[in-house]
């Protein structure tokens, strides 16, 4: 069993920038891929950065250049960062944290606003 807790949300101006932290416990030995997804009101849940256990990452194409993902592996818990640079509107949605350790776990998700 894994459990995945996302912190660091909130409402941001047009070209500010943001870090979402997500902290994973429990079996975190069998976490390979950790990772970031979004929800926007009325659109499905999308990709927007993944991160393996060896640190090969994987973006969307609308976060290239704009966001990081980093990975932190300790003993008790796994913790993954997504520094957002550059936010848009069009970056509001909820941001939700996976880790996949043999089936995918799910944070309940952090609020991002991106508005002036």
């Amino acid at each position: 069993q894994v459990q995945v807790v996302e912190s660091g949300g909130g409402l941001v101006q047009p070209g500010g920038s943001l870090r979402l932290s997500c902290a994973a416990s429990g079996s975190i030995f069998k976490i390979y891929t950790m990772g970031w997804y979004r929800q926007a009101p009325g659109k499905q849940r999308e990709l927007v950065a993944t991160i393996t256990r060896a640190g090969y990452t994987n973006y969307a194409d609308s976060v290239k250049d704009r966001f990081t993902i980093s990975r932190e592996n300790a003993k008790i818990t796994a913790t993954v960062h997504l520094q957002m640079n550059s936010l848009k509107p069009e970056d509001t949605a909820v941001y939700y944290c996976s880790a996949d350790a043999l089936k995918t776990y799910w944070g309940r998700g952090t609020q991002v606003t991106v508005s002036s």
